[in-house]
């Protein structure tokens, strides 16, 4: 009988960090990865995803709490988000750019894990630019893109990498290109015309793309997660609403409060991320 309530007590804590990874993965700012690798999930996510038949028996039943909890906290928060994208986007986005802002800091310290050769700083730059030529790109030719069913492809896409690409979060990407608040908002109301390209994407993303990711972490760990935080940076830029961060109306300092106030949370959030780290 203890056995048997032992386990139930892992299986619900194990639930419970599952739901905090799937908040990570729709919150932005946020990386679903990172807390994997917090909880110590990232490993044996990385390997089941890798060799799904033979992993299948040895890790499922580990990984089936997280995975149940991952889709609770993920669809209980979209509806959320949603709301306040479309009611406050302003405020909302300054604080998300600020939760983005915030996490740099121990992004770049994980990044430089296993050091900062000359390559890495390469990697950094090229995702800078290569992101930067992309977005501005598609301002100068005042491009509007219109969600459908292969730019749900896309956000799928997006929403796989941030799961097997730790320190990726899909809303880094999705903002500047407004695809963010639709494909949040189609998930919360469970809309099929988003919920199948999205799923279906990120499904194709997983199979192609886990081996080749945990290939590249293990043997270019440096050059790979540099190249993430040169992604982040620049689709964090220009994200930024620098139109509505006047001090001298109302609604601007509204807006800069909400940037601090995410600043301040994503440091608190990484101080306790350390705490959980370090505790035995």
């Amino acid at each position: 009988m203890r056995n048997v309530s032992v386990s139930f007590v892992r299986a619900a804590f194990h639930l419970f960090q599952g739901a905090l990874i799937g908040l990570g993965a729709v919150l932005p700012g946020i990386s679903g990865g990172v807390l994997s690798v917090v909880f110590g999930v990232y490993k044996p996510l990385m390997e089941f995803l890798a060799n799904p038949a033979q992993r299948f028996k040895s890790h499922v039943p580990r990984l089936l709490p997280y995975i149940v909890g991952y889709v609770i906290g993920f669809m209980g928060i979209a509806n959320l988000l949603a709301f306040f994208l479309e009611k406050y986007p302003d405020p909302s986005i300054c604080l998300f750019v600020g939760l983005i802002a915030g996490m740099l800091p121990s992004l770049w310290k994980e990044a430089g894990l296993h050091g900062r050769p000359r390559k890495a700083f390469i990697s950094m730059l090229a995702a800078m630019l290569i992101v930067f030529a992309l977005l501005l790109g598609l301002c100068a030719a005042s491009v509007k893109i219109t969600p459908g069913f292969v730019w749900y492809l896309f956000c799928g896409f997006c929403l796989a990498l941030s799961i097997i690409a730790p320190g990726m979060s899909f809303s880094t990407l999705l903002m500047p290109l407004e695809l963010y608040t639709p494909f949040v908002d189609g998930i919360g109301h469970m809309v099929p015309e988003v919920l199948i390209p999205g799923g279906i994407g990120g499904i194709v993303t997983v199979i192609c793309l886990s081996k080749a990711v945990n290939s590249l972490f293990d043997t270019h760990y440096s050059e790979a997660f540099h190249g993430i935080v040169g992604i982040i940076i620049a689709a964090t830029i220009m994200t930024v609403p620098f139109g509505s961060l006047s001090l001298s109306s109302r609604n601007g300092l509204i807006n800069v409060f909400c940037l601090a106030a995410g600043i301040f949370i994503a440091g608190i959030m990484d101080k306790l991320n350390s705490a959980v780290q370090t505790s035995p």
